[in-house]
């Protein structure tokens, strides 16, 4: 009976991955098209950088590429992070209720194994959408590097794009850097969903009998969860962008696979590298994952679809 509830109820937590998913990333996107521009910016030969800081970035962005610039991007990434959250989120609850051990506990092995496995399912989406999602984010940067070298400055779009990568390659070409996302996305899920879970059970329950956590407990634990996770998995990020990019700005390099990336950054640029646009990663995955945890716990799928919570 406990199995056909768990798969009855499946349909609302994928909606509720869903709906989190896009409602955290329409709050936060500008801040991820900032960290990833910081990111792929490589120090010239005299100190030159385009951008100073995280307020300088979106500073020049707002002001050379408007409101819809800081949008750049995002038509692909919310259309995917429907998908892609839903697997994540329902891939932990369902690898977690499948690893309880007979006497009803899961330990904490058995949770960072939950985490790391739903942060392996969710690659399938992710690599493509990051791929895709980047070349539209860091368009501005190549761009306002190349205006003085007389190249001539070309609009992209997501479709344009993935098309070009089929034909040129395959569905292999939307697969670009799958192996530092990996890393990146596995680690993350390892450290992210126990310590989310411990936070989360600290916190006052609510008052309709199911043992749950109050709404803004969730979303504190999702955001600190959230910021610790993504400035340890940092360095990965570094290297699965700077992996993804496809066209190359003045003086950007480029690498031979994540240990090629690894060795070179940490060469020509040293350890701080890894964690360029850390604080404003930071300050995206926070809310993002604190907004996607209450939504999800909050049971919308469930009030749209009139299950009981």
């Amino acid at each position: 009976m406990a199995d056909k509830q768990t798969q009855f109820r499946l349909l609302p937590k994928i909606m509720n991955g869903g709906i989190a998913g896009v409602v955290g990333v329409s709050c936060v996107f500008p801040l991820d098209l900032v960290k990833t521009r910081l990111q792929n910016q490589t120090i010239g030969p005299n100190g030159e950088a385009m951008y100073k800081s995280m307020v300088d970035c979106f500073r020049k962005t707002f002001r050379s590429e408007g409101f819809l610039g800081m949008y750049r991007g995002s038509g692909v990434n919310i259309l995917l992070i429907t998908p892609e959250k839903a697997i994540k989120l329902t891939a932990n609850d369902f690898f977690r209720h499948k690893l309880i051990t007979k006497d009803g506990k899961l330990p904490l092995t058995h949770e960072m194994l939950s985490g790391g496995l739903a942060g392996l399912c969710q690659i399938v989406i992710t690599t493509p959408m990051e791929l895709l999602k980047i070349q539209l984010q860091d368009a501005g940067r190549v761009q306002g590097q190349q205006a003085g070298t007389g190249v001539k400055a070309v609009n992209v779009s997501a479709t344009a794009i993935a098309l070009k990568l089929l034909k040129e390659k395959g569905i292999v070409g939307l697969y670009r850097g799958t192996t530092a996302t990996m890393f990146r996305d596995v680690t993350f899920s390892v450290c992210y969903f126990p310590l989310f879970a411990h936070l989360n059970s600290l916190g006052p329950r609510r008052n309709d009998g199911s043992g749950e956590a109050v709404f803004w407990c969730s979303l504190l634990s999702g955001c600190a969860a959230g910021a610790f996770s993504a400035l340890i998995v940092n360095p990965f990020d570094v290297i699965k962008t700077r992996l993804q990019v496809l066209t190359k700005g003045v003086n950007d390099a480029s690498y031979n696979g994540v240990g090629d990336a690894i060795v070179r950054i940490f060469r020509e640029e040293g350890p701080r590298a890894f964690f360029k646009g850390g604080a404003c990663r930071m300050i995206v995955i926070a809310p993002l994952f604190g907004i996607a945890q209450m939504v999800y716990f909050l049971g919308v799928g469930e009030a749209i679809l009139g299950y009981d919570k």
